[in-house]
């Protein structure tokens, strides 16, 4: 064999960060041996992996489509390198998860999987579904959960369950006496909603097709807790998952509307890269999230 997993953990680092320090940062090395590890693979196969362009550095085509083949060989041998050292074979897992996911959801999962695989190194990285999609897409999340839509060619989207958006407003607002919203209460009301990018706001400008350039929209929030906090001081009205809003219904602290006409509902989705080696770690995540669904 004329390379070495080094060369190949040297090389992913690059592509990953497109940048030799940074790369000689999480390996760690020196940046002189990053680059060195580099130029060895590239000059004994006497090909070009990155642009090099000044002091930047970019991954090429053909360097993109050797990309996937390299981080599934790496895990390979991560696993079993786990499996010769008598470790479990779960290793380290980096999961994704949006923000209303993340906050209500993944949590409770993880630590479920925490403890029936005691040995595995488990990380989570919650963001809205542009940011995830994204580190998906770079190879530096595994596999993770999405409350958006993507038609990203590198993606493999698979649907975990369903969800429902809920708009909602503090006991007080003047709406909350009224059983059923029409659209002139819609365009009259004052809107707190998430950012564009996230899932949610997705789906709530997919509802509101027809109206939506109208609506008096005063605040957009990454968070569903500050979401809710400003509609409960009665700054106006939300709509976020009903996932997130079952404790303060019980408590009285917020109220639900009825939007009759409108579609609120929508999917959560695993979503992992194409080319991903599916490690046992990987299969035994989307087993357990998929359980979770039906239990």
């Amino acid at each position: 064999m004329h390379y070495t997993l080094r060369q190949l953990e040297v090389f992913l680092a690059v592509a990953r960060t497109q940048n030799i320090s940074r790369a000689a940062e999480d390996l760690p090395m020196s940046q002189s041996a990053v680059s060195g590890s580099l130029s060895d693979l590239e000059g004994h196969f006497d090909v070009k992996l990155f642009d090099r362009i000044g002091k930047r550095i970019q991954l090429n085509e053909f360097g993109k489509a050797l990309r996937p083949k390299a981080q599934a060989l790496i895990e390979q041998a991560r696993d079993l390198e786990n499996s010769l050292r008598g470790h479990s074979d779960i290793g380290r897992l980096q999961l994704g998860a949006t923000l209303t996911i993340g906050n209500y959801l993944a949590v409770e999962l993880m630590a479920k999987f925490m403890r029936e695989q005691p040995g595995a190194q488990i990380t989570l990285e919650v963001a809205n579904t542009a940011d995830i999609i994204h580190k998906v897409a770079n190879f530096e999340l595994d596999v993770a959960l999405i409350e958006g839509e993507t038609s990203h060619p590198d993606l493999e989207i698979s649907i975990w369950h369903e969800d429902e958006l809920c708009v909602f407003c503090a006991p007080t607002h003047p709406l909350a006496q009224k059983k059923q919203l029409a659209d002139d209460d819609l365009l009259n009301a004052t809107w707190i909603l998430r950012e564009t990018g996230s899932g949610t706001k997705q789906t709530f400008d997919r509802a509101m097709h027809g109206i939506l350039p109208d609506l008096n929209v005063m605040l957009e929030l990454q968070h569903t807790e500050a979401i809710k906090r400003a509609v409960t001081a009665g700054l106006g009205i939300g709509c976020i998952s009903r996932v997130a809003l079952q404790e303060p219904f019980s408590r009285g602290s917020l109220v639900p509307l009825e939007v009759p006409g409108r579609d609120f509902r929508r999917n959560f989705y695993f979503v992992i890269h194409k080319q991903k080696y599916r490690s046992a770690g990987i299969q035994r995540w989307l087993s357990l999230c998929r359980d979770h669904v039906t239990s």
